[in-house]
């Protein structure tokens, strides 16, 4: 059976599917089975980067799945290395030519690097490339809400998506908040804790009581506090039970239960803040 995953609105207009297939770690060889794989299965969201090493292998999976093209909402990202006016837009085109596509859906910056003093200049190529019809939509990735201000102070401009770590255990209340005045999508990476997330005892309990996976609880959990989230995974019997979510509702007190597991600690990726 193929899910219908729903979508919600980015504050350009457009509108993003709120469970999508992560194609970090996947190797350049994998991606075209499991993308099509993925998109077989109802997904429509793909997110991959130029750091991931696998454009080309996710290029073409889309193409020989046989989705149509404008149902897919195609992810890429901008390197660190690459920052800046001139280096911004080589980077662009060359992901373009890796992925074999006219355009993507969402084009992000993957870190700000503040010591580069870079972003903003990005950010400016940037919003000529959706001028340009080459990405519909730009947004961010790993931008702490003064990174978020900084764009927008120097702009006028907002992201329409800013892609952050966000599990049970590190659940971000300040930039979601922030993110959420700015009409923000948050855009979860590592959703599942790098599976960290699948062994907590609260977790595995509300898996029993539903008669579903512990990802799969994490997933929904992330659906109803109203976040994108990018579920990686190289098996295909876990990128179908990955986007079975929608057919069942996580209650006030479960709710209340993952909201107690968040630590200050809980970070599993770089700090946004010395990252480069």
């Amino acid at each position: 059976m193929v899910v219908t995953v729903p979508t919600l609105p980015l504050n350009d207009g457009r509108r993003i599917p709120q469970i999508g297939f992560g194609c970090w770690q996947l190797s350049d060889a994998q991606a075209p089975d499991l993308v099509g794989h993925a998109l077989k299965a109802g997904y429509r969201l793909i997110d991959t980067a130029a750091a991931y090493g696998n454009e080309a292998g996710v290029g073409r999976g889309i193409r020989e799945a046989g989705v149509p093209r404008e149902e897919v909402f195609l992810t890429t990202k901008l390197w660190n290395d690459r920052q800046g006016r001139d280096a911004t837009r080589q980077a662009f085109d060359e992901s373009l030519k890796r992925l074999g596509q006219d355009y993507v859906d969402l084009y992000l910056i993957h870190w700000p690097c503040p010591q580069r003093r870079l972003f903003v200049e990005s950010w400016r190529t940037m919003i000529q490339i959706r001028d340009e019809g080459r990405a519909k939509s730009i947004g961010v990735s790993n931008f702490t809400p003064e990174h978020i201000a900084t764009l927008i102070g120097e702009t006028g401009v907002t992201p329409a998506v800013n892609q952050i770590e966000l599990h049970p255990h590190f659940q971000r209340a300040e930039p979601r908040a922030d993110d959420s005045r700015h009409r923000i999508v948050t855009e979860s990476w590592s959703p599942l804790g790098q599976g960290k997330e699948l062994n907590d005892p609260v977790i595995v309990a509300i898996a029993k009581s539903h008669g579903k996976s512990p990802a799969q609880v994490v997933l929904r959990w992330q659906v109803q506090i109203g976040c994108v989230a990018i579920p990686k995974t190289a098996r295909p019997e876990r990128i179908v039970e990955n986007v079975s979510v929608f057919d069942f509702v996580l209650s006030d007190t479960e709710m209340t239960q993952i909201a107690a597991l968040d630590r200050p600690d809980g970070r599993i990726g770089p700090d946004p803040a010395t990252f480069c």
